[in-house]
């Protein structure tokens, strides 16, 4: 029986407000050991900012860090899968969409997040991508 998003998801998935600078972000993130944040608006999830978001939409236009906000960098179009799916509609989600992250939506919450470091990990763990996922980090 195939896996369920539920099993490779990272649970509790780190949110900021959408007002929260990017510099705060960025401090979670490297805080956290992470990539990526969910960006909410009180309970609803309007976004996710990932380290690449930074770069190039902050950095590469030289924004302030102090006064950007999440909302303004994240991405608006949020990609969400339930977590009873079967792992392959997330494989599926991704390759459709070119994403390297999806929301785990259960009703109306986000329960996790699922990467393609996850996927990869437990589909394939012996190929480049599932080896480099699974290593501990280097910082």
């Amino acid at each position: 029986m195939e896996q369920r998003v539920r099993e490779v998801m990272t649970a509790a998935p780190v949110a900021v407000d959408a007002k929260t600078t990017v510099s705060r972000v960025a401090h979670r993130m490297s805080e956290e050991n992470i990539g990526s944040v969910l960006v909410t608006e009180g309970d609803r999830l309007c976004g996710l900012v990932t380290d690449r978001d930074l770069v190039v939409r902050v950095l590469a236009e030289d924004a302030d860090p102090g006064e950007t906000t999440a909302k303004s960098v994240c991405s608006k179009s949020v990609v969400s899968v339930g977590p009873q799916e079967p792992t392959g509609n997330a494989v599926d989600l991704m390759r459709t969409h070119a994403l390297r992250r999806l929301a785990v939506v259960d009703g109306n919450e986000c329960v996790g997040v699922v990467a393609l470091g996850d996927l990869a990990v437990e589909r394939d763990p012996e190929s480049a991508l599932g080896a480099i996922s699974a290593a501990s980090p280097n910082r």
